[in-house]
């Protein structure tokens, strides 16, 4: 047996099955490309579900890393740090927000979210004045409170009843929106990009339409930037698209360059609710973390930074929509922004994610038939196309394999 079955053996043996993981044990990355432990090369089109913006091996991340965690790890968040509060004034002086509260991940931010809205409203409005509105196609974390607020049944159903009360309207349908906010909406959440539902794009009279029912109703419009904020999109900010600002916005994939932290960002209005002892996080905000999440920044604010991955962004559509013309009968939609692509397909996603890591491409699909692309932000021409060269190789097997569609 070799090393890679008795692994993954042993994470049969060990390890809750929540995954179904392929037959390979990734070992390292560089750049943009992943090897597994036999040594087999994957060009990265995920980036650890759009967290690797930097890719692998970022020579200012590792050299962070190893220079704060000789200072100082972990404290609590008991204490002041350097780290965390350069950190929260970045954030503040490139956005809307004036405070930061930091979390460990997106679904933990976006539970922050749904608490400090909560909060804002009781303290200004009557008790009843508590429920959240959300969308199809919707996905905003595992956890009770984000689960509550994620449309897909097949996430919901088993952990039901969940937190109440939710009610969805239709993604970009602004009349769905005024059917169901009212005096006792508390918040509303909407990602201007859904990532996970599909890779939706927001329209303008959509997102502006609910900023207006929101301000009508005094009800929090939360944007939930995950997976679509800091520079995926060829802006720092998925909203600045559409010049709508939130009141609150959530961040956390991309901002440890692969370690985890999470962010939520707010107004001084909704922060002004809150009260020592009404929220914390023992982990959150650890000092190298946050000074890791620095670098990172800095580095993805930059404006040749986000220029490039609108240059590379184009260039990526440029070959989807030539695999589209070629292969019509298994490519029906291509749509995204910047280095965010959702490419809708007549198979099973599955298959194709299965079959990618044969061609050694690293994929990860969106729904049962959406394939996401989500690369590391620093992904070149070269790169794009090797990714269109395999992947049209891959989808002429599927189509002289007879693939169902």
């Amino acid at each position: 047996m070799s090393n890679t079955q008795e692994l993954i053996a042993e994470e049969k043996q060990y390890v809750l099955q929540t995954y179904k993981r392929p037959p390979f044990v990734l070992d390292h990355g560089e750049g943009v490309y992943l090897y597994d432990a036999e040594g087999k090369q994957y060009l990265d089109l995920t980036a650890g579900i759009a967290v690797n913006a930097l890719g692998y091996g970022d020579k200012d991340v590792l050299a962070t890393i190893e220079q704060q965690s000789h200072k100082l790890m972990h404290t609590s968040n008991l204490y002041y740090t350097a780290p965390m509060i350069r950190l929260a004034k970045s954030l503040c002086e490139k956005s809307f927000a004036k405070k930061v509260f930091f979390t460990n991940s997106g679904t933990e931010a976006n539970e922050g979210a749904m608490k400090f809205a909560r909060k804002w409203s009781r303290k200004n409005f009557n008790g009843e004045k508590c429920e959240f509105v959300s969308f199809s196609h919707s996905f905003h974390g595992r956890t009770f409170g984000s689960l509550a607020l994620t449309a897909k049944e097949k996430y919901r159903a088993p952990f039901e009843p969940l937190l109440t009360p939710v009610r969805f309207a239709e993604f970009n349908d602004l009349d769905s929106v005024k059917a169901v906010i009212g005096d006792n909406t508390c918040a509303v959440m909407v990602e201007p990009i859904q990532g996970e539902g599909g890779i939706n794009i927001a329209t303008q009279d959509f997102l502006q339409g609910v900023r207006d029912l929101c301000d009508q109703h005094n009800a929090v419009l939360i944007f939930d930037e995950v997976q679509c904020g800091l520079s995926r999109t060829g802006k720092l900010w998925a909203h600045e698209w559409y010049g709508v600002t939130p009141d609150i916005m959530t961040l956390a994939k991309p901002l440890g360059g692969g370690l985890p932290i999470g962010a939520v960002l707010m107004t001084d209005q909704i922060a002004s609710a809150m009260e020592p002892g009404d929220h914390g996080s023992t982990f959150a905000a650890n000092a190298t973390i946050c000074a890791v999440a620095e670098v990172v920044f800095g580095k993805l604010s930059d404006p040749q930074f986000m220029q490039r991955v609108n240059t590379q962004g184009a260039y990526l559509r440029e070959k989807l929509d030539a695999l589209k013309a070629e292969f019509p009968i298994l490519i029906t939609d291509v749509r995204g922004r910047g280095l965010m692509w959702g490419i809708d397909v007549t198979v099973d996603s599955g298959q194709i994610v299965n079959k990618g890591y044969e061609h050694g491409l690293i994929l990860v699909n969106a729904g049962e038939q959406t394939i996401r692309l989500v690369p590391p932000l620093i992904v070149d021409e070269k790169n794009i196309d090797e990714f269109a060269d395999k992947f049209g190789t891959l989808l002429s097997e599927m189509s002289s394999d007879g693939a169902q569609v």
